[in-house]
């Protein structure tokens, strides 16, 4: 994959002005940004069921409205629970297994592509650092 900066945009010869496109086009090296880089997300305790999970993630892109958002998002092992936002995510490394409530038992690992849908309620066991980019509707 090639690296770039997630605030620089990729050359285009589209002539639409930016303010008419959804989003602009760029590249960013997802393994390649360092934890350092992260900003810490911090859980709500009572998400936490076992382990000492630590959250830690990196907007890349927001919609002006704020109803689409593009990133990165790490958590470290442990059990947590969530109720969803709707969301296309890809794994880019370590494994977990999101147990949806009523629902599927998803074993997710790197390349893995996952849908989750609003309202969706989980509980996410990281067995190995994993750290995911996203696209999230709100």
């Amino acid at each position: 994959m090639a690296t770039g900066s997630a605030a620089t945009p990729a050359s285009s010869t589209d002539d639409s002005s930016p303010a008419s496109l959804p989003a602009p086009s760029f590249v960013v090296n997802i393994p390649g940004i360092a934890d350092a880089d992260l900003e810490p997300e911090p859980l709500d305790p009572s998400q936490i069921v076992s382990g000492e999970p630590v959250v830690t993630g990196k907007t890349l892109w927001e919609s002006p409205d704020g109803r689409q958002i593009r990133g990165i998002w790490q958590i470290t092992p442990g059990v947590v629970t969530d109720t969803e936002a709707n969301e296309l995510f890809v794994v880019v490394s370590g494994r977990a297994t999101i147990e949806v409530e009523g629902g599927s038992v998803l074993e997710v690992g790197p390349g893995d592509a996952c849908i989750l849908r609003e309202g969706d309620r989980t509980r996410w066991t990281v067995h190995e650092t994993l750290r995911k980019a996203y696209h999230i509707s709100l």
